[in-house]
């Protein structure tokens, strides 16, 4: 079979075209920038474009499939051609819905915790030696790469992204895969560029809960009110199954459940990251993974880079960096670290580098996000936002007891003098602080011989 990927080096879109290449498919593609780590990856395989750009003229008859990532245009020259052509046309979730068609598919959503929740099954069932399809957002050890796709194997496990679909699908990915176990995480307003509206946003996941296939279950936590409302108006047939926050203690530094079949130190922690790993649990069990083997497992869970990632550590001393950042992905992190190391000073710096983060009508919702932080520091580019941000409007949210730098040669001076002694640190972005090497500023902020 022969395909072809227009703007192949997205973050999902090489993954399956490196899928597709191990199945034994052509694959071909094109795009006009291509980054690490999807550059590498595609030229380890020979998929890497021999130039970049748009070139209509690789699109022919002998194309079984095109598939059309975000990142192109709906003027894309390639795209045109292929229309001319008469060609099949799909996107990304479109084509792995096909794929799955005859497989139990199980989908994970939600505003935040889809991710980890997703790394969790997969590590379960992989340690477990279950086979499974699957796309997850995220590298993650042991997985060369984040999606897979065997006509053998009959489950399929996706993250379920609420973003919009392509250029000329503005259906969020999310609705196309129609699950038979679906899970929402929790819904906080998010995308505010394709949702411009709480109620926008929330009905996208509406529409997704009516999407699940007959018989099918809805797993949601019992604490978030508005996946309560979805849940109370389900279909008849659906089964409605909640999940909580369990039984934990705290002892040193390290985070052990507390469950009839004894108590399972994790190598993560966090209030938040209990209840994935209880929504782990409850999707692992649908599928017919036992409780007892389940924490067994999940024990080993080594977390997932940039989630809550230790990055280096002294003595007394570690930052940390997370990609949160909605308000509520904010004040679980820090409040997370807070409560795992009480004794321990707590420094915290947000970047405010989302679409939503930086819409005046949404960071309002940040009020008290940091307040178990000791010392906070929130940044935005001025030169990159513009007009966007309004500084007073983003010191008047945050408080007085929190810094607000707009330069990024201010922050990295800032930064730069930071020497930690019983204490941590925690960066907070979905971004890169304006390309600030976080790294190495952390090796010096805890001294000059790191323990790791």
């Amino acid at each position: 079979m022969r395909v072809h990927f227009i703007a192949i080096g997205g973050a999902a879109m090489h993954n399956l075209a490196i899928a597709l290449h191990q199945k034994g498919d052509r694959v071909t593609g094109s795009d006009d920038e291509i980054k690490e780590p999807s550059r590498s990856r595609l030229a380890a395989y020979g998929l890497l474009p021999a130039e970049f750009g748009w070139f209509p003229e690789k699109l022919s008859n002998e194309i079984d499939t095109v598939i059309l990532g975000m990142h192109a245009r709906s003027d894309n020259p390639e795209l045109l051609e292929a229309k001319r052509l008469g060609l099949k046309i799909c996107s990304f979730p479109e084509y792995l819905f096909q794929q799955t068609r005859d497989k139990v598919r199980v989908v994970i959503s939600g505003s935040h915790g889809k991710t980890t929740i997703t790394a969790m099954v997969l590590f379960v069932l992989r340690r477990l030696e279950v086979k499974v399809d699957y796309l997850l957002g995220s590298q993650m050890d042991g997985f060369d790469t984040e999606l897979n796709l065997n006509d053998e194997n009959r489950i399929a496990i996706f993250e379920g992204d609420e973003y919009l679909t392509s250029a000329i699908d503005k259906r969020p990915k999310f609705h196309i895969y129609q699950p038979h176990i679906a899970v929402i995480s929790g819904i906080e307003w998010d995308h505010i560029d394709a949702f411009p509206t709480f109620d926008d946003y929330m009905e996208q996941f509406r529409i997704f809960s009516k999407m699940i296939e007959r018989d099918g279950k809805l797993i949601y936590p019992e604490t978030d009110d508005n996946i309560q409302d979805i849940a109370d108006n389900i279909r008849e047939d659906i089964t409605a199954i909640q999940y909580a926050t369990p039984e934990y203690e705290i002892l040193s530094g390290v985070t052990s459940l507390k469950t009839k079949y004894g108590n399972f130190p994790l190598k993560i922690f966090g209030e938040h990251n209990m209840q994935n790993v209880d929504a782990a649990r409850m999707v692992c069990r649908q599928i017919g993974i036992k409780d007892k083997d389940f924490y067994e497992t999940i024990s080993e869970f080594p977390g997932l880079p940039l989630r809550m990632e230790r990055i280096v550590s002294g003595v007394s001393s570690s930052v940390f960096c997370d990609l949160a950042h909605t308000p509520s992905n904010v004040q679980a992190s820090v409040s997370a670290l807070r409560h795992q190391f009480p004794e321990r000073k707590l420094s915290a710096c947000l970047e405010l580098s989302s679409t939503s983060s930086q819409t005046e009508g949404y960071i309002p919702q940040y009020r008290g996000s940091m307040d178990d932080a000791d010392e906070a520091i929130v940044y935005f580019d001025s030169d990159t936002v513009g007009e966007k941000i309004d500084r007073r409007l983003v010191e008047s949210v945050f408080g007085s007891r929190c810094v607000v730098v707009t330069d990024k040669t201010e922050l990295l001076a800032m930064l730069a003098a930071v020497r930690l002694e019983n204490a941590n640190f925690l960066f907070m972005t979905s971004g890169n602080f304006s390309g600030i090497r976080i790294r190495d500023l952390s090796k010096k902020m805890v001294g000059d011989n790191p323990v790791f």
